[in-house]
Formats: structure tokens, C-alpha cells, sequence
């Protein structure tokens, strides 16, 4: 069966239906490369399926992802503002370390999108290691972060010196609008329809 799903087919989500799996199931696309691989069929055909060209008007920003991409913002506005960017190769207590003028900055960068009836709420603190990641927060230590850049929920950019917010695990941001820097609204507004 798979030696003909792997002839026949042209994509391998093809192969999978004829097969009857599922690519949901997770895993069963490996497993079906693999013992094609072992069985030294041809597979040279079975690439991706072409995108149509409608695809890419159909990803849609979220805010769900704002805590995967935060780092990146902050990254990208740093570069913007002509300063030397790097990320640590191991997991530190920072995460992006910046060439300043004033020397190299450790900066932790987090997120809000937690909107309260005051506003957005930052976590600012930290969890020691702990199974099952539940003890409580805790404050970085100030001469461990020189700067916390923070995104909020409606993509302002917050650049605050830990030394303001030293000793706090949650602040409401709209007590900080001092230090917003930028804002990023326009990745994340709907792009006008067509019709």
C-alpha cells in the first residue's frame, strides 16, 4: 500500500489520505518518510503543495502570539534606533543585550495582555525553577537588568531602567506612559477589503 500511495500520489497529505492517517494525528507523516526512506522509494516528487496565491491575505496577526514576538520587536526597534543587538546563547536572566552608548545594557523584554478595569497589567518578575514552574514571583535583581522593554496589549512599546521598577513583580502600565517609546498598532490592524 505505501509503496503505491508514494507512486501515485503527489503530495504527501495525498499519501496520508490514501493511507488513511491524518496529519492531526501528529508523528504519522515521520513515520510513513521513514519507512518510505527504508524502503528506498522515490519521493522526489512529493513536495509541499503549492500555495495559492490567496494564502498569504489569510494570515491574521493575534495577540495570542505577542509573547513569541515581543523579543523580536524590541530586537528590531533597537536596530532601528542604530544600536548593535545580541541575544544570549544560553538562557539568562536577560534577553537581548544592547550596545548603548552608555555601555552594554541587559534588557528583559515581557508582555501584557492582560487589560484590567485600570489598564494593562505587566508581570515583571521572575519564577526560581521550580517543578512545576508555581512558585511565586519573584523581582529581578537590579544590577542583573539595566532595562525592561515592555509590550502592552495594544502594542505600545514601554523602555523602562529596572532601577524605577526595582523590587516590583506587576505594575499597572498606564503609570508608566512616560517611558512608551513607539508603538507597533499598524502590525496588527486589519488591512482594508478589497471588494
Amino acid at each position: 500500500m505505501l509503496r503505491q500511495a508514494v507512486t501515485e500520489g503527489r503530495t504527501w497529505e495525498e499519501v496520508l489520505t490514501v493511507l488513511g492517517l491524518s496529519e492531526r494525528a501528529g508523528g504519522e507523516r515521520t513515520l510513513v518518510k521513514a519507512h518510505a526512506l527504508r524502503l528506498a522509494l522515490d519521493t522526489s516528487h512529493l513536495g509541499r503543495p503549492e500555495p495559492r496565491a490567496a494564502d498569504s491575505c489569510e494570515l491574521e496577526p493575534s495577540l495570542s502570539h505577542l509573547r513569541r514576538a515581543a523579543e523580536s520587536l524590541a530586537a528590531t526597534w533597537f536596530a532601528l534606533c542604530g544600536r548593535n543587538v545580541a541575544f544570549p546563547v544560553e538562557p539568562d536572566a536577560y534577553d537581548l543585550l544592547v550596545d548603548m552608548p552608555d555601555g552594554l545594557k541587559r534588557v528583559q523584554v515581557k508582555t501584557s495582555t492582560y487589560k484590567s478595569k485600570d489598564g494593562w497589567l505587566a508581570q515583571i518578575g521572575r519564577r526560581p525553577y521550580s517543578i512545576g514552574n508555581n512558585a511565586a514571583l519573584m523581582p529581578y535583581d537590579p544590577e542583573v537588568i539595566d532595562l525592561f522593554f515592555i509590550v502592552d496589549g495594544d502594542l505600545a512599546m514601554y523602555l523602562i531602567p529596572s532601577c524605577i521598577i526595582a523590587g516590583r513583580v506587576q505594575i499597572l502600565l498606564r503609570t508608566y506612559r512616560d517611558y512608551i517609546i513607539a508603538n507597533a498598532t499598524g502590525l496588527i490592524v486589519p488591512r482594508p477589503s478589497s471588494a
